[in-house]
């Protein structure tokens, strides 16, 4: 086999490898979607184990009224105005930067005129994957999908 030929199959190879990786678009980041997150598949997950638990925004009374457990976080977020700053959508489709809950998870709601303190209130802040996949899904429409 020539030089150029072993190159060419190497080639083949490694790209092969390459699309047989890429997944299906149904795991993290994926939800079946073609790569853009969904709710169910990707958001959800996050909120219910960092905000959707009695004493926060889980159970009988969840904090701002506002609960965040699975089946009625979109309801509860989505075009709706926050409590602490209600000249701002807890969720603004499209628009992750104009959506105070995502100011509340980065820690930067005081530079858009709100107030507290950044969510989770009392627990670990959430990583950056985790919050960028929140602002992809807000950046994609925010559907309840």
């Amino acid at each position: 086999m020539t030089k150029t030929r072993r190159t060419a199959v190497t080639f083949g190879l490694v790209v092969a490898a390459g699309l047989a990786c890429a997944g299906d678009g149904t795991g993290p980041g994926g939800g079946g979607n073609g790569g853009a997150p969904t709710l169910a598949a990707d958001v959800q997950p996050i909120l219910t184990a960092n905000c959707a638990f009695s004493g926060c925004h889980g159970g009988a009374s969840p904090a701002q009224g506002m609960s965040l457990s699975s089946g009625q976080a979109f309801a509860n977020t989505v075009n709706v105005a926050s409590n602490e700053l209600p000249s701002m959508a807890r969720i603004e489709p499209g628009q992750p930067d104009q959506s105070y809950l995502v100011q509340k998870i980065q820690g930067t709601q005081g530079g858009v005129g709100g107030s507290g303190g950044r969510m989770p209130l009392g627990g670990q802040p959430l990583t950056q994957s985790q919050i960028d996949l929140i602002r992809a899904w807000i950046m994609g429409g925010a559907t309840n999908n």
